[in-house]
Protein backbone atom coordinates (compact mmCIF):
# COMPACT_ATOMS: atom_id res chain seq x y z
CA UNK A 1 0.00 0.00 0.00
CA UNK A 2 2.82 2.40 0.87
CA UNK A 3 4.79 1.75 -2.47
CA UNK A 4 1.12 2.56 -4.16
CA UNK A 5 1.00 5.61 -2.28
CA UNK A 6 4.71 6.79 -3.09
CA UNK A 7 4.26 5.66 -6.53
CA UNK A 8 1.38 8.30 -6.81
CA UNK A 9 2.97 10.74 -4.94
CA UNK A 10 6.01 10.54 -7.68
CA UNK A 11 3.44 10.60 -10.86
CA UNK A 12 2.23 13.57 -9.36
CA UNK A 13 5.58 15.66 -9.06
CA UNK A 14 6.26 14.12 -12.77
CA UNK A 15 2.47 16.02 -14.19
CA UNK A 16 2.37 18.92 -11.45
CA UNK A 17 5.86 19.87 -9.90
CA UNK A 18 6.73 23.65 -9.39
CA UNK A 19 10.10 24.10 -11.03
CA UNK A 20 12.85 26.94 -10.22
CA UNK A 21 13.08 29.92 -12.47
CA UNK A 22 15.11 33.39 -12.50
CA UNK A 23 14.24 36.59 -14.20
CA UNK A 24 16.80 39.63 -13.91
CA UNK A 25 14.73 42.38 -12.57
CA UNK A 26 17.40 45.62 -12.73
CA UNK A 27 20.76 43.89 -13.05
CA UNK A 28 19.83 41.64 -10.03
CA UNK A 29 18.95 37.80 -10.73
CA UNK A 30 15.24 36.67 -8.45
CA UNK A 31 14.35 33.36 -8.15
CA UNK A 32 11.15 32.13 -8.85
CA UNK A 33 9.50 29.51 -8.03
CA UNK A 34 7.11 28.68 -10.83
CA UNK A 35 4.15 25.76 -11.76
CA UNK A 36 1.53 26.01 -14.60
CA UNK A 37 -2.04 24.85 -14.08
CA UNK A 38 -5.10 25.05 -16.29
CA UNK A 39 -7.69 23.14 -14.33
CA UNK A 40 -9.03 26.19 -13.23
CA UNK A 41 -8.41 30.12 -15.12
CA UNK A 42 -6.51 31.82 -12.03
CA UNK A 43 -3.01 32.65 -11.17
CA UNK A 44 -1.95 33.88 -7.99
CA UNK A 45 1.59 35.15 -6.89
CA UNK A 46 3.70 35.76 -3.77
CA UNK A 47 6.65 37.73 -3.70
CA UNK A 48 8.56 37.24 -0.47
CA UNK A 49 10.89 39.55 1.60
CA UNK A 50 13.71 37.45 3.33
CA UNK A 51 15.14 38.66 6.57
CA UNK A 52 12.24 41.17 6.62
CA UNK A 53 10.08 39.70 9.54
CA UNK A 54 10.21 40.87 12.99
CA UNK A 55 13.33 39.28 13.94
CA UNK A 56 14.08 42.84 12.59
CA UNK A 57 12.50 44.91 14.78
CA UNK A 58 15.31 45.75 16.57
CA UNK A 59 13.83 47.88 19.65
CA UNK A 60 10.96 48.45 18.61
CA UNK A 61 8.72 44.80 18.68
CA UNK A 62 6.04 44.79 16.45
CA UNK A 63 7.53 47.30 13.50
CA UNK A 64 8.05 44.70 10.97
CA UNK A 65 4.04 43.86 11.72
CA UNK A 66 3.17 47.27 11.72
CA UNK A 67 4.85 48.18 8.41
CA UNK A 68 2.98 45.13 6.76
CA UNK A 69 -0.19 47.00 8.49
CA UNK A 70 0.56 49.77 6.49
CA UNK A 71 1.37 48.14 2.98
CA UNK A 72 -2.53 46.57 3.00
CA UNK A 73 -3.67 50.08 3.27
CA UNK A 74 -2.95 50.57 -0.07
CA UNK A 75 -1.50 53.97 -1.73
CA UNK A 76 -1.48 57.33 -0.76
CA UNK A 77 -3.02 58.71 -3.98
CA UNK A 78 -5.89 56.14 -3.57
CA UNK A 79 -6.15 55.74 0.18
CA UNK A 80 -7.28 52.63 1.59
CA UNK A 81 -10.90 53.34 0.19
CA UNK A 82 -10.01 53.96 -3.28
CA UNK A 83 -7.56 51.09 -3.28
CA UNK A 84 -9.57 48.57 -1.65
CA UNK A 85 -12.52 49.65 -4.18
CA UNK A 86 -10.34 48.63 -7.36
CA UNK A 87 -9.29 45.31 -6.32
CA UNK A 88 -13.09 44.03 -5.25
CA UNK A 89 -14.49 45.58 -8.43
CA UNK A 90 -12.01 43.17 -10.06
CA UNK A 91 -12.49 40.12 -7.37
CA UNK A 92 -9.05 40.38 -7.01
CA UNK A 93 -7.31 39.20 -3.74
CA UNK A 94 -3.90 40.76 -2.22
CA UNK A 95 -2.54 41.00 1.09
CA UNK A 96 0.99 41.78 3.00
CA UNK A 97 1.96 39.48 6.12
CA UNK A 98 4.65 39.71 8.15
CA UNK A 99 6.40 36.57 10.05
CA UNK A 100 9.74 36.18 12.16
CA UNK A 101 11.92 36.15 9.30
CA UNK A 102 10.19 36.86 6.14
CA UNK A 103 7.22 39.70 4.70
CA UNK A 104 5.22 38.10 2.27
CA UNK A 105 2.94 40.36 -0.51
CA UNK A 106 0.28 37.95 -2.26
CA UNK A 107 -1.66 38.96 -4.71
CA UNK A 108 -4.62 36.51 -6.73
CA UNK A 109 -7.35 36.91 -9.53
CA UNK A 110 -9.00 35.50 -12.00
CA UNK A 111 -6.44 35.14 -15.24
CA UNK A 112 -8.15 37.99 -16.96
CA UNK A 113 -7.92 40.37 -14.42
CA UNK A 114 -4.55 39.39 -13.08
CA UNK A 115 -2.19 41.66 -14.83
CA UNK A 116 -4.36 44.90 -13.92
CA UNK A 117 -3.57 43.41 -10.46
CA UNK A 118 -0.68 43.08 -10.73
CA UNK A 119 -0.21 47.04 -11.93
CA UNK A 120 -2.87 48.51 -9.04
CA UNK A 121 -0.51 47.05 -6.50
CA UNK A 122 2.49 48.08 -7.73
CA UNK A 123 1.43 51.24 -6.66
CA UNK A 124 1.81 49.97 -2.91
CA UNK A 125 5.83 50.18 -3.90
CA UNK A 126 5.69 53.23 -5.80
CA UNK A 127 3.61 55.23 -3.31
CA UNK A 128 2.97 53.63 -0.03
CA UNK A 129 -0.20 55.05 2.32
CA UNK A 130 2.79 56.65 4.66
CA UNK A 131 0.08 59.36 6.31
CA UNK A 132 -0.11 60.17 9.76
CA UNK A 133 -4.02 59.20 9.33
CA UNK A 134 -3.09 55.50 8.36
CA UNK A 135 -0.42 55.16 11.15
CA UNK A 136 -3.02 56.36 13.77
CA UNK A 137 -5.23 53.71 12.59
CA UNK A 138 -3.31 50.66 12.63
CA UNK A 139 -2.05 51.87 16.05
CA UNK A 140 -5.43 52.06 17.03
CA UNK A 141 -6.75 48.48 15.77
CA UNK A 142 -3.38 47.14 17.25
CA UNK A 143 -3.69 48.20 20.26
CA UNK A 144 -7.11 47.50 20.67
CA UNK A 145 -5.73 43.23 19.42
CA UNK A 146 -3.17 43.61 22.33
CA UNK A 147 -6.14 44.92 24.67
CA UNK A 148 -7.86 41.67 24.21
CA UNK A 149 -4.75 39.38 24.28
CA UNK A 150 -3.98 40.60 27.66
CA UNK A 151 -7.35 37.98 28.80
CA UNK A 152 -5.90 35.18 26.51
CA UNK A 153 -3.94 33.22 28.93
CA UNK A 154 -2.09 30.74 25.59
CA UNK A 155 -0.88 34.15 24.47
CA UNK A 156 0.56 35.57 28.07
CA UNK A 157 1.87 32.03 28.48
CA UNK A 158 3.48 30.97 24.88
CA UNK A 159 5.04 34.78 24.78
CA UNK A 160 6.55 34.14 28.31
CA UNK A 161 7.97 30.94 26.89
CA UNK A 162 9.86 32.87 24.41
CA UNK A 163 11.02 35.35 26.55
CA UNK A 164 12.80 32.44 28.74
CA UNK A 165 13.84 30.42 25.64
CA UNK A 166 15.06 33.00 23.82
CA UNK A 167 16.58 35.35 26.11
CA UNK A 168 18.50 38.45 25.06
CA UNK A 169 18.24 37.99 21.24
CA UNK A 170 15.29 39.49 19.13
CA UNK A 171 13.22 36.63 19.70
CA UNK A 172 12.53 37.12 23.05
CA UNK A 173 10.26 39.76 22.06
CA UNK A 174 6.49 39.36 21.12
CA UNK A 175 6.16 39.62 16.87
CA UNK A 176 2.72 41.52 17.64
CA UNK A 177 4.88 44.60 19.63
CA UNK A 178 3.69 45.77 23.12
CA UNK A 179 1.64 49.04 24.24
CA UNK A 180 4.48 50.68 24.65
CA UNK A 181 6.29 50.32 21.92
CA UNK A 182 3.04 50.17 19.50
CA UNK A 183 3.14 53.91 20.63
CA UNK A 184 6.39 54.42 20.24
CA UNK A 185 6.45 53.80 16.39
CA UNK A 186 6.76 56.42 14.02
CA UNK A 187 6.25 56.66 10.11
CA UNK A 188 9.75 57.25 10.31
CA UNK A 189 10.70 54.06 11.95
CA UNK A 190 8.13 52.23 9.29
CA UNK A 191 9.65 54.13 6.03
CA UNK A 192 12.93 53.32 7.18
CA UNK A 193 12.21 49.50 7.95
CA UNK A 194 10.65 49.11 4.01
CA UNK A 195 13.39 51.26 2.58
CA UNK A 196 15.66 48.85 4.14
CA UNK A 197 13.90 45.44 3.09
CA UNK A 198 11.52 46.03 0.58
CA UNK A 199 14.22 45.62 -2.07
CA UNK A 200 15.93 43.04 -4.80
CA UNK A 201 18.19 41.05 -3.48
CA UNK A 202 15.69 39.84 -0.52
CA UNK A 203 12.98 38.79 -3.01
CA UNK A 204 11.77 35.10 -3.67
CA UNK A 205 8.87 35.24 -6.05
CA UNK A 206 6.81 32.16 -6.17
CA UNK A 207 4.02 32.54 -9.34
CA UNK A 208 1.52 29.80 -10.43
CA UNK A 209 -2.06 28.91 -12.44
CA UNK A 210 -3.08 29.23 -15.79
CA UNK A 211 -0.12 31.15 -17.18
CA UNK A 212 2.44 31.03 -19.21
CA UNK A 213 6.12 31.08 -18.23
CA UNK A 214 6.74 34.18 -20.63
CA UNK A 215 3.95 36.48 -19.51
CA UNK A 216 4.72 35.62 -15.83
CA UNK A 217 8.07 37.00 -16.18
CA UNK A 218 7.16 39.84 -17.90
CA UNK A 219 4.43 40.31 -15.25
CA UNK A 220 6.93 39.68 -12.75
CA UNK A 221 9.65 42.71 -14.46
CA UNK A 222 6.87 45.14 -14.43
CA UNK A 223 5.68 44.10 -10.61
CA UNK A 224 9.35 44.25 -8.99
CA UNK A 225 11.09 47.10 -11.59
CA UNK A 226 10.14 49.83 -8.76
CA UNK A 227 12.36 48.19 -6.17
CA UNK A 228 15.79 49.37 -5.26
CA UNK A 229 18.38 46.87 -5.65
CA UNK A 230 19.37 46.82 -1.45
CA UNK A 231 21.25 44.43 0.37
CA UNK A 232 20.59 41.16 1.97
CA UNK A 233 22.62 40.31 5.57
CA UNK A 234 23.20 36.57 6.65
CA UNK A 235 20.20 35.60 9.01
CA UNK A 236 21.94 35.03 12.30
CA UNK A 237 20.88 31.62 14.35
CA UNK A 238 19.99 31.54 17.75
CA UNK A 239 19.32 28.57 20.09
CA UNK A 240 17.29 28.18 22.69
CA UNK A 241 18.74 28.39 26.29
CA UNK A 242 18.88 25.38 27.81
CA UNK A 243 19.12 26.66 31.86
CA UNK A 244 15.25 24.87 32.70
CA UNK A 245 13.43 28.04 34.30
CA UNK A 246 10.23 28.67 35.49
CA UNK A 247 8.03 31.81 34.81
CA UNK A 248 4.65 31.94 36.78
CA UNK A 249 2.51 34.22 35.62
CA UNK A 250 -0.63 34.89 38.13
CA UNK A 251 -4.21 35.61 37.55
CA UNK A 252 -6.68 35.59 39.91
CA UNK A 253 -9.85 35.13 37.98
CA UNK A 254 -8.64 31.89 36.25
CA UNK A 255 -10.01 28.58 36.48
CA UNK A 256 -7.47 26.65 35.33
CA UNK A 257 -3.60 26.71 34.65
CA UNK A 258 -2.12 27.12 31.10
CA UNK A 259 1.25 25.42 30.99
CA UNK A 260 3.96 25.78 28.00
CA UNK A 261 6.82 24.26 27.98
CA UNK A 262 10.12 24.37 25.55
CA UNK A 263 13.77 23.22 25.32
CA UNK A 264 16.07 23.76 22.81
CA UNK A 265 16.38 21.52 19.84
CA UNK A 266 19.89 21.43 18.07
CA UNK A 267 18.16 20.48 14.36
CA UNK A 268 18.59 23.11 11.27
CA UNK A 269 16.41 23.76 8.76
CA UNK A 270 18.95 22.16 5.88
CA UNK A 271 19.28 18.97 8.22
CA UNK A 272 19.42 15.78 6.02
CA UNK A 273 18.20 14.06 9.11
CA UNK A 274 14.14 16.41 9.15
CA UNK A 275 12.36 13.50 8.15
CA UNK A 276 13.72 11.49 11.26
CA UNK A 277 12.67 14.52 13.35
CA UNK A 278 9.26 14.65 11.68
CA UNK A 279 8.86 10.93 12.87
CA UNK A 280 10.16 11.31 16.59
CA UNK A 281 7.81 14.23 16.79
CA UNK A 282 4.63 12.84 15.71
CA UNK A 283 4.63 10.15 18.20
CA UNK A 284 5.89 12.39 21.16
CA UNK A 285 3.42 15.10 20.63
CA UNK A 286 2.78 16.21 17.47
CA UNK A 287 0.26 13.34 16.50
CA UNK A 288 -2.72 13.74 18.65
CA UNK A 289 -4.57 10.49 20.60
CA UNK A 290 -1.59 8.19 19.73
CA UNK A 291 1.41 10.33 20.67
CA UNK A 292 3.16 9.45 24.31
CA UNK A 293 2.45 13.23 26.15
CA UNK A 294 -1.60 12.70 24.76
CA UNK A 295 -1.32 9.01 26.28
CA UNK A 296 0.14 9.82 29.35
CA UNK A 297 -1.84 13.18 30.64
CA UNK A 298 -4.85 12.34 28.72
CA UNK A 299 -5.92 9.07 28.35
CA UNK A 300 -4.38 7.46 31.05
CA UNK A 301 -4.67 10.16 33.86
CA UNK A 302 -7.34 12.16 32.48
CA UNK A 303 -5.62 15.66 33.53
CA UNK A 304 -5.86 17.81 30.25
CA UNK A 305 -8.46 17.64 27.24
CA UNK A 306 -5.25 17.84 25.12
CA UNK A 307 -0.93 17.93 25.21
CA UNK A 308 1.09 18.19 22.14
CA UNK A 309 4.86 18.70 21.76
CA UNK A 310 6.44 19.99 18.45
CA UNK A 311 9.76 20.58 17.24
CA UNK A 312 9.98 24.04 15.98
CA UNK A 313 12.51 24.07 12.89
CA UNK A 314 12.98 27.69 11.22
CA UNK A 315 15.99 29.29 9.00
CA UNK A 316 16.81 31.28 12.24
CA UNK A 317 16.29 29.59 14.95
CA UNK A 318 14.77 25.97 16.39
CA UNK A 319 13.20 24.49 19.67
CA UNK A 320 11.03 21.86 21.30
CA UNK A 321 7.94 23.37 22.76
CA UNK A 322 4.48 22.16 23.74
CA UNK A 323 1.17 23.03 25.83
CA UNK A 324 -1.33 22.17 27.63
CA UNK A 325 -4.36 22.67 29.90
CA UNK A 326 -5.11 21.75 33.45
CA UNK A 327 -7.02 21.70 36.89
CA UNK A 328 -5.14 24.40 39.27
CA UNK A 329 -5.11 21.61 41.55
CA UNK A 330 -3.23 18.94 38.98
CA UNK A 331 -0.66 21.60 37.73
CA UNK A 332 2.10 20.56 39.20
CA UNK A 333 1.28 16.99 38.63
CA UNK A 334 0.54 17.40 35.19
CA UNK A 335 4.31 19.52 34.82
CA UNK A 336 5.94 16.50 36.73
CA UNK A 337 4.76 14.19 33.80
CA UNK A 338 5.90 16.00 31.05
CA UNK A 339 9.32 15.87 32.16
CA UNK A 340 8.95 12.01 32.61
CA UNK A 341 7.33 11.18 29.70
CA UNK A 342 10.16 13.47 27.39
CA UNK A 343 12.66 12.00 29.74
CA UNK A 344 11.42 8.27 29.27
CA UNK A 345 11.17 9.29 25.25
CA UNK A 346 14.86 9.91 24.55
CA UNK A 347 16.70 7.00 26.65
CA UNK A 348 14.04 4.51 25.45
CA UNK A 349 13.19 5.75 22.48
CA UNK A 350 9.70 4.97 20.29
CA UNK A 351 8.57 1.21 20.02
CA UNK A 352 7.87 -0.97 16.78
CA UNK A 353 4.56 -0.55 16.75
CA UNK A 354 4.43 3.44 17.50
CA UNK A 355 7.36 3.68 14.36
CA UNK A 356 4.74 1.95 12.08
CA UNK A 357 1.58 4.23 12.92
CA UNK A 358 3.89 7.27 12.46
CA UNK A 359 4.61 5.49 9.12
CA UNK A 360 1.16 4.90 7.93
CA UNK A 361 -0.07 8.51 9.14
CA UNK A 362 2.66 10.39 7.57
CA UNK A 363 2.52 8.65 4.14
CA UNK A 364 -0.92 8.45 3.95
CA UNK A 365 -2.06 11.59 5.05
CA UNK A 366 0.55 12.90 2.52
CA UNK A 367 -1.83 13.15 -0.86
CA UNK A 368 -3.81 15.54 1.01
CA UNK A 369 -0.82 18.12 1.73
CA UNK A 370 -0.52 18.50 -2.06
CA UNK A 371 -4.05 18.44 -3.65
CA UNK A 372 -4.17 22.15 -4.32
CA UNK A 373 -1.70 24.57 -6.27
CA UNK A 374 -1.26 26.94 -3.37
CA UNK A 375 -0.44 23.54 -1.06
CA UNK A 376 2.36 22.65 -3.84
CA UNK A 377 3.41 25.90 -4.54
CA UNK A 378 4.19 26.57 -0.59
CA UNK A 379 6.00 23.32 -0.17
CA UNK A 380 7.92 23.76 -3.44
CA UNK A 381 8.74 27.38 -1.40
CA UNK A 382 9.41 25.79 1.49
CA UNK A 383 12.03 23.22 0.03
CA UNK A 384 13.56 26.06 -2.10
CA UNK A 385 14.32 28.45 1.44
CA UNK A 386 15.62 25.39 3.38
CA UNK A 387 18.33 25.30 0.38
CA UNK A 388 16.96 21.93 -0.64
CA UNK A 389 16.24 20.89 -4.30
CA UNK A 390 12.80 21.39 -5.04
CA UNK A 391 10.95 17.82 -5.13
CA UNK A 392 12.90 16.61 -1.65
CA UNK A 393 10.10 16.43 0.15
CA UNK A 394 9.09 13.16 -2.07
CA UNK A 395 12.84 11.91 -1.39
CA UNK A 396 11.92 12.45 2.70
CA UNK A 397 9.08 9.89 2.08
CA UNK A 398 11.12 7.78 0.67
CA UNK A 399 13.17 7.61 3.88
CA UNK A 400 10.11 7.55 6.17
CA UNK A 401 9.05 4.59 4.44
CA UNK A 402 12.22 2.86 4.70
CA UNK A 403 13.42 3.96 8.43
CA UNK A 404 14.29 1.57 10.80
CA UNK A 405 13.51 1.37 14.80
CA UNK A 406 17.16 1.74 15.24
CA UNK A 407 18.30 4.42 13.12
CA UNK A 408 15.32 6.25 14.45
CA UNK A 409 15.85 5.51 18.50
CA UNK A 410 19.23 6.80 17.73
CA UNK A 411 18.52 10.08 16.64
CA UNK A 412 16.09 10.43 19.31
CA UNK A 413 19.00 9.58 22.06
CA UNK A 414 21.40 12.06 20.32
CA UNK A 415 18.88 14.66 21.05
CA UNK A 416 18.42 14.66 24.97
CA UNK A 417 18.66 18.35 25.11
CA UNK A 418 14.89 18.58 24.71
CA UNK A 419 15.10 17.11 28.34
CA UNK A 420 16.37 20.60 29.33
CA UNK A 421 12.63 21.92 30.02
CA UNK A 422 11.68 25.36 30.84
CA UNK A 423 8.30 26.19 31.86
CA UNK A 424 5.87 29.24 31.07
CA UNK A 425 2.75 28.74 33.26
CA UNK A 426 -0.66 31.13 33.97
CA UNK A 427 -2.45 30.37 36.83
CA UNK A 428 -3.99 31.25 40.27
Amino acid sequence: MKKVILMALLLQGVLMGAVLKKVEVNGVEIPVIFEQEKELPIVSMQVVFQKSGSIEDGNLSGLAKMSAKLLNQGTKSLGNVGFATKLEERAIRFGVHSGVETMAMEISSLKDQFEKGVEIVKGVFEEPNLTPQTLQKIKVTTLGYLSRKENDYDYIASINLKKLLFKDTPLENPSDGTVDSIQKITLEDIEKFLKKHLVLKRVIAVIGGDIEWEEAKKLLKNFLSPLPTGELEPLPFYNAKDYEKEKVIPKEEIEQAYIYFGSPYYLKLSSEELYLSRLAMFILGAGGFGSRLMEEIRVKRGLAYSAYGFARVNKSHSYFSGYLQTKLSSANEAKEIVKEVIKEFVENGATPKELEQAKKFILGSEPLRNETLSQRLSRAFREFYADKPLGWSKKELEKIEKVDLKTLNDFIKNHSEIIKLSFSIVKK
